[in-house]
């Protein structure tokens, strides 16, 4: 079935809406500012709109600023009041639930000088009127409290606050997103002096939403310009949008009775449904105050990105947490705020109706979410036995993707700076200068190389993961000057959650890459684990002398790259769902590809240093030979190679966490030309899986080795920079 239960997050346009909207697309396109007849006819349906959408809150239309949505009017309600009354005082209150657009003003205001009060709240997300007033300070000018909380659903006591706002001559601001429409919203009866709207939050189109301002209060701009809304936010209204938001304002004012009746209807019917069929699970939110529509429950010991992955493949979206920024199931400030225990707050799962969703629909999908919470159960083996073979997307069973998921290198530094040196003379290579692997003598003609490497999903496809994962521990060898001798698995896979020949396709991919390599896989070891992990541990040989190691790279060698950048950021528009399959495909076979090759034609020459590029980045790895060879380097930023449409989603911030804490980690060892944007930064700190081999050689040998490389297939291997000095380590990186 197709269902959508994630109304709280987004609402489709009405019909209604659309229609309403559909006249200004072409027909009326003139600019409200203008006097002629073009002008004037889209200047009346804004101000019709505003009529509409006060009518909505009881207040006067010329109390209404119209803004690009929820954000900006909370950004305009907070920083207008608090930069207009400084001179009257610098304390705020809010409280520990509010949404990130009043959060992360109020965040951005201290770095001012402002001083901001959150307040707890209970068990059930509502704040405490005593901790309010005990909260107020001489030098408070504004509260600002949501009316009723987007992931949970509770109603907070808005006459309640409104009179200490009052008592105390203190402005009060609320953000409405989500209960206008909803539940009746009154300024005036509620005495409230500024209010948030967010149209797409009332079947209205997204990037429009208002503000309503008490008559009376004055706010400090945030948009400079000419006079348009009453001399409040410059910039050309959008008028197409706008219409659109004041229709939908009428149709919520009209029909407000109606649909709240329907959408407690089909909530309450839904919870009835899960609660007397499932075990350990809880309400999270006011039993009774609260939204109509909002159903946030938590299932025990269930991971909340399983559930909505499970029920996305049987056409019912819902969200995890806080629907409107996030992709993984850490626990929200909301959860921790209401001290939701954890077993709990990992799966909770809202959901929300709609005023059009039927008791039919909340049937059909009761019955399906129900059998997938008992399939997802801990204690539930059902997946795992019942041997039929369908498709699974193993990304979505895993938070972060390949090496993505290493730990923070800042963390990782701090946990290695602890650890004592080992003193015995046959080990070559320990963990001193973060080399690929270690290096153990044998005797004057032979030394044991030896890596771990293993990864969570980087593709969907078990047999590729496997491919991938096998490429990417052999890497290591590789990067070592060594040759691979053997293998053992290290698999960590949900038994529970995934049947067993998913795992039969990994080890295939991983052996079929192994016989490539001319090695086999002789063995491992298995944990059941909350998501699917694989690796290999690879045991190489090498001779003494002919070690690669970090620390050996010499001023005037120049920087060979043998794969391109941007399997982190591409793998993630994977994920997404947002690449074609050429870029799927492209990029399958640059994280299925040996380094062997590459290997073979580096050890023709005399190689000072080589690294594999994987979790932390280019220049992540590239710090790692800087600083164990004591050298400083150049980058040159044109010259580094990429997958295609690297470029494409960077500059949509499709970007994996790990490269953003690479680049955080790397800020104080780089310098940047002025011109290279934040977005090729974050290309060179991607986080890759099966990287290609970064070559430290000297520069006379530069071009023979890249014809090699060109003429044995790998094509895209490039000069990417050189080493420059010793006794400096930093990393320079430049256009050209």
């Amino acid at each position: 079935m197709e269902l959508y239960l994630d109304y709280n997050a987004t609402t489709p346009i009405d019909s209604e809406v659309a229609e309403a909207m559909k006249p200004y697309l072409n027909q009326y396109f003139g600019n409200p500012s203008s006097m002629h007849h073009y002008g004037r006819e889209t200047k009346k349906a804004i101000e019709y709109s505003r009529e509409q959408t006060a009518k909505l809150i009881h207040c006067q239309p010329h109390e209404i600023i119209f803004t690009s949505g929820g954000t900006e009017s909370n950004n305009y309600a907070i920083k207008g009041i608090a930069l207009k009354n400084k001179h009257k005082g610098n304390h705020i209150i809010t409280s520990q639930i509010e949404h990130p657009a009043v959060t992360e003003v109020c965040k951005y205001l201290e770095t001012m000088g402002f001083e901001v009060t959150y307040l707890p709240v209970d068990k059930y997300g509502m704040i405490q009127l005593t901790d309010l007033k005990k909260s107020i300070k001489q030098k408070t000018i504004l509260i600002s409290i949501m009316h009723a909380n987007n992931e949970i659903g509770t109603i907070q006591p808005i006459d309640g606050i409104s009179r200490i706002a009052i008592e105390n001559n203190i402005l009060f601001h609320t953000d409405a997103a989500q209960s206008a429409g909803k539940i009746p919203v009154n300024v005036k009866e509620n005495n409230i002096d500024l209010l948030s709207l967010a149209g797409h939050k009332l079947y209205a189109p997204k990037g429009v939403g208002a503000l309503y301002l008490r008559e009376g209060i004055k706010l400090e701009k945030l948009i400079h310009g000419a006079d348009h809304e009453r001399e409040m936010r410059a910039g050309t209204e959008n008028v197409l949008e706008i219409v659109g938001f004041g229709k939908a304002c009428e149709i919520a004012h009209r029909d407000m009775e109606m649909n709240r009746d329907n959408m407690q209807k089909t909530k309450d019917n839904l919870y009835f449904r899960l609660s007397d069929k499932l075990k350990e699970i809880k309400l999270n939110g006011h039993p009774e105050k609260r939204l109509p529509n909002t159903l946030s429950l938590s299932f025990k010991r269930i991971e909340a990105n399983y559930i909505v992955n499970e029920l996305n493949r049987v056409g019912i979206a819902v969200s995890a947490g806080a629907a409107c920024h996030t992709e993984d199931i850490q626990v929200s400030p909301v959860l921790e705020a209401i001290n939701l225990e954890k077993e709990y707050a990992i799966g909770t799962i809202r959901f929300s109706t709609g005023k059009n969703t039927s008791v039919y629909e909340i049937e059909q999908a009761g019955n399906i979410i129900v059998e997938t919470i008992q399939k997802l159960q801990p204690d539930s083996n059902k997946l795992a036995q019942s041997g039929i073979k369908k498709q699974y997307k193993l990304t979505e069973f895993t938070q972060g993707m390949g090496c993505a998921c290493k730990l923070r290198p800042q963390e990782l530094e701090k946990i290695l700076a602890k650890m004592s040196v080992p003193d015995d003379p046959n080990i070559l290579i320990g963990t001193q200068n973060s080399d690929d692997a270690a290096v153990y003598k044998i005797n004057s003609d032979t030394a044991i190389v030896q890596t771990l490497d293993f990864i969570t999903p980087i593709v969907d496809d078990p047999y590729t993961f496997g491919a991938i994962a096998a490429a990417n521990a052999l890497s290591d060898i590789y990067a070592m000057g060594a040759k691979p001798i053997f293998a053992l698995n290290i698999v960590g896979f949900p038994f529970s959650k995934l049947p067993v020949y998913i795992l039969e396709e990994i080890l295939r991919g991983a052996t079929n890459i192994a016989k490539e390599a001319k090695i086999n896989i002789i063995g491992g070891h298995t944990i059941d684990d909350l998501e699917p992990k694989f690796g290999l541990t690879v045991t190489g040989t090498v001779h003494p002398d002919k070690i690669l190691s970090n620390g050996n790279a010499q001023p005037g060698d120049v920087l060979l790259l043998t794969k391109p950048l941007g399997t982190g950021i591409l793998s993630t528009a994977v994920k997404r769902g947002l690449a074609g399959k050429k870029t799927i495909d492209d990029l399958q076979q640059v994280m299925t590809t040996l380094n062997n090759t590459a290997a073979n034609v580096m050890n023709n020459f005399p190689v000072h240093s080589c690294t594999d590029v994987t979790g932390f980045g280019l220049l992540g790895h590239l710090k790692e030979i800087v600083n164990a060879s004591n050298i400083s380097a150049k980058i040159y930023m044109d010259k580094v190679p990429l997958l295609n449409e690297t470029i494409k989603f960077a500059g949509a911030r499709v970007i994996p966490g790990g490269t953003h804490n690479n680049l955080k980690y790397l800020e104080n060892y780089l310098t940047w030309d002025n011109d290279i944007p934040e977005m090729k930064k974050l290309i060179l700190c991607d986080a890759q899986t099966s990287g290609g081999l970064l070559i430290a050689l000297p520069e006379k040998y530069k071009t023979k080795i890249l014809n090699q490389l060109g003429e044995r297939g790998i094509k895209q291997a490039s000069c990417i920079g050189k080493f420059t000095e010793k006794n400096k380590q930093n990393i320079k990186i430049i256009n050209s």
